[in-house]
């Protein structure tokens, strides 16, 4: 891929690391503007497709021009209420009563600032273009901002809820509910009807927004511990799953994402088969995997929080999430293969790598997960 990306690679992933670690909300809305800028340009750098790779940047740019607006409209009302932008400041103007202008000005902010996070997660009805920006941009960039870019918003998110806003979880809670609930069913049910492989992938990565909330809304220490242990796991197999994508091309060079021309895949490339199945058996929350202990700790979280409703309908959506994740199982190695069935091509010794290294760990964290998750709970103490 063209020079260029390097650098905007390592703009984009610093802004990533500063995200989450921001103590105040004015060096986030500064970290979001820097990891964003640099994947607009990201995804129109396609060799091929250009037309579908500019109009994946220009619907991303447009994604991210409302995640800005909104956030930064959320961070003016907050500090109006509170007088600082220090997330532990706005925490004692909540807790002792002392901000200014009323509580419409700081349920107005929480609003804008949760618009404004949840714009970058991919969570309905935030979600609409996601999946035309998955299907458009180059896969290794679509696998960065599906692992990375998740990772640093919930980060932000666990920052804004956990540290500055635990005080007004009964204003805050109900409307992460219904956006959790909705997130979990629409990504869910969509991705049942997809036919292209990028896409499937996309809905499925908004459904697995929706089960990571689920462990944001508990508000408590296992909550915490369940939503960082998701994100490591989920981003690695979604890593994991997007450079196997990527090593499927047609016979003129395309990459094949049509889950017709998957068929038979696992047959003629049993080891690209097997890996891909690990990791959408792991999306699936197979027993095993790293997809089930992270289902597990979230849910688990959510039913000691209250939210027994939310948990009920997520394992609904995981099981039905769970039938087109097998369909593709089902079709890479018991159906014939068609008569312009793609190959796979040689695999660069990075891919190789970030393929080894995401199905270790996926296996690796559904055998032994407790380390893991005795590391996400210490954790606690820095956010």
């Amino acid at each position: 891929m063209q020079t260029e990306v390097f650098p905007l690679t390592m703009f984009a992933i610093g802004g990533m690391l500063l995200f989450p670690a921001a103590e105040d909300l004015l060096t986030m809305f500064i970290a979001l503007e820097v990891l964003s800028l640099p994947l607009y340009l990201l995804c129109g750098l396609a060799r091929r497709q250009r037309l579908l790779s500019q109009e994946a940047a220009l619907k991303y740019f447009l994604l991210g021009a409302f995640s800005s607006a909104f956030f930064l409209y959320g961070v003016a009302l907050m500090y109006g209420y509170s007088g600082t932008f220090s997330l532990s400041g706005i925490a004692d103007a909540v807790a002792t009563d002392t901000g200014t202008g009323g509580p419409a000005i700081v349920l107005i902010g929480i609003g804008l600032l949760a618009v404004g996070v949840l714009f970058k997660v991919g969570a309905v009805p935030f979600h609409s273009w996601i999946p035309d920006v998955y299907q458009g941009a180059p896969t290794s960039v679509t696998a960065f901002m599906a692992a990375a870019t998740k990772v640093a918003a919930f980060g932000a998110m666990l920052r804004i809820f956990y540290v500055a806003l635990p005080e007004l979880r009964d204003d805050w809670r109900p409307m992460m509910w219904a956006i959790a609930i909705l997130t979990m069913v629409v990504g869910t049910i969509t991705a049942v009807t997809q036919t292209d492989v990028k896409r499937m992938l996309a809905y499925s990565a908004v459904a697995h927004a929706g089960f990571i909330l689920t462990g944001v809304i508990a508000l408590n220490d296992n909550g915490l511990s369940g939503t960082l242990f998701y994100l490591f796991a989920y981003g690695f197999s979604t890593l994991g799953a997007f450079a196997v994508v990527s090593l499927v091309r047609s016979p003129d060079g395309e990459e094949a994402t049509g889950l017709a021309q998957w068929a038979g895949l696992g047959r003629r490339y049993p080891l690209v088969g097997v890996v891909f199945s690990l990791f959408l058996l792991a999306f699936a929350g197979i027993p095993l995997t790293s997809g089930f202990v992270s289902k597990f700790a979230v849910f688990k979280a959510a039913g000691e929080g209250g939210a027994i409703p939310l948990v009920i309908v997520g394992v609904i959506a995981s099981a039905i999430a769970a039938y087109f994740y097998v369909r593709v199982i089902v079709l890479m190695f018991f159906t014939d293969p068609p008569s312009d069935a793609p190959e796979v091509v040689n695999p660069s010794s990075l891919t190789v790598a970030t393929v080894t290294v995401a199905a270790a760990v996926t296996f690796a964290l559904g055998a032994l997960p407790q380390p893991l998750l005795d590391f996400a709970t210490g954790s606690a103490l820095f956010v």
